[in-house]
């Protein structure tokens, strides 16, 4: 059934792999912008502006995506899963969007090497979302789609491990206390896009178990 009913509503795998792209979009973004923190190498109005501009182009195509279900007699997959998949992703920049409006709303002026690390594992994270969202309609690829997913649930377990070392470092460092409490919310912050990443990747398995 799976596999009959996917060549007639391509445009839902269309959307959704645009969607996803901008996912990736905003990560990079995110990335530059957190590594450029305190070194100048970066205009972080404009890549906060970019990441933003992501965010609103997604909100587009999730439009588009639901008017498509709505207007659909048959879908590829579970419509409910279609839903979920899209306000999943749709998550996920939202998520990436927090982070870098974080920086102006707390006046983080400088990076520090646990950010930059948990920016990697996020852009890293939505990189392999992409590549699974990509690969979801083709049937052949069902092993490999399930590895994205299962390699950003390991991302997100390395997120938390790093988060954990951030905010210990944060209250052993003799820092200031409003310089360790907008340091540990901005890292939860970055924490979040992994946990949404994660909630994407799982409902992509659910799919491909559902559907094999």
């Amino acid at each position: 059934m799976f596999s009959y009913l996917m060549p007639h509503r391509k445009e839902f795998f269309t959307l959704l792999a645009a969607h996803s792209d901008r996912v990736v979009a905003g990560a990079n973004a995110t990335l530059r912008l957190t590594n450029g923190l305190g070194l100048g190498s970066e205009d972080i109005p404009a890549l906060v502006a970019e990441v933003n501009t992501h965010e609103k182009s997604a909100d587009k195509i999730k439009s588009e995506l639901i008017v498509l279900l709505h207007q659909s007699f048959t879908t590829p997959i579970n419509r409910d899963q279609i839903h979920t998949l899209t306000i999943e992703l749709d998550n996920v920049l939202n998520a990436l969007q927090d982070v870098v409006n974080a920086v102006g709303m707390y006046s983080i002026k400088e990076s520090t090497a646990e950010a930059r690390e948990m920016a990697a594992l996020g852009a890293d994270a939505c990189m392999r979302l992409n590549r699974a969202v990509i690969a979801l309609p083709q049937k052949n690829r069902k092993a490999e789609t399930i590895n994205l997913c299962k390699e950003i649930d390991a991302i997100e377990s390395q997120a938390d491990r790093v988060q954990r070392k951030a905010i210990t470092a944060l209250f052993e460092g003799g820092v200031s206390v409003w310089w360790a409490m907008k340091m540990r919310e901005f890292y939860s912050l970055q924490e979040n896009v992994l946990d949404r990443c994660e909630d994407a990747a799982k409902t992509i398995e659910e799919i491909l178990i559902e559907n094999s």
